[in-house]
């Protein structure tokens, strides 16, 4: 069971439940990755590794 928002957890789980929620959510925000086209695994990794870049560069770039 997975707590829910704002609620203890005696065991621990699900603290951080909201984050990775998050971030698939804007890894869905890039059209090549919502919808798989590419039959090569590959070429998927490396636009996953993409994403991943520029949502860390958002993502520091906001802080700063």
């Amino acid at each position: 069971m997975i707590a829910r928002r704002g609620e203890p957890h005696g065991s621990g789980l699900g603290i951080f439940r909201y984050v990775v929620e998050r971030t698939i959510a804007w890894l869905h925000g890039f059209r090549r990755l919502r919808i798989r086209w590419e039959r090569r695994d590959d070429i998927h990794e490396a636009f996953l590794g993409l994403a991943t870049c520029l949502i860390t560069y958002r993502h520091v770039r906001r802080l700063c």
